[in-house]
């Protein structure tokens, strides 16, 4: 019978020690060390793993959604902490790299394996 404790996910980084850095230092997170890679605490009492991988190649897609009340505020912050945020082709974004085209107010950086993560503010 298929019956679970719990249940995570993961992703590649190609450079661990950056990674963990990034995680830790520049957002705040909670790291661990895991076996051969990290655990990233998240809010909400969930984790995802980092894993190293020799041939890695950046998610195309977004890998962690991080909630926040202001988006303003927190991309704010995170500018001050070194984070560029990243503009797409066909989606508009204001002078802060927040798209405020529909949907909730988001918008995306990387991390440094490439990955994409982002900051939103549901309405």
């Amino acid at each position: 019978m298929f019956g679970p404790k719990a249940a995570f996910s993961g992703f590649s980084v190609d450079n661990l020690d950056k990674a963990r850095r990034f995680y830790r230092d520049t957002l705040g997170l909670a790291v661990s060390d895991d076996g051969p890679g990290f655990r990233i605490g998240l809010p909400g009492e969930g984790s995802v793993f980092a894993y190293p991988k020799p041939d890695h190649q950046p998610a195309s897609f977004t890998i962690l959604n991080f909630v926040v009340d202001d988006i303003g505020s927190a991309v704010d912050d995170l500018r001050e902490r070194g984070v560029n945020f990243k503009r797409y082709a066909g989606l508009e974004v204001d002078d802060k790299g927040i798209f405020r085209g529909g949907g909730p107010l988001i918008a995306w950086f990387t991390d440094p394996a490439g990955n994409v993560l982002s900051v939103l503010e549901r309405s």
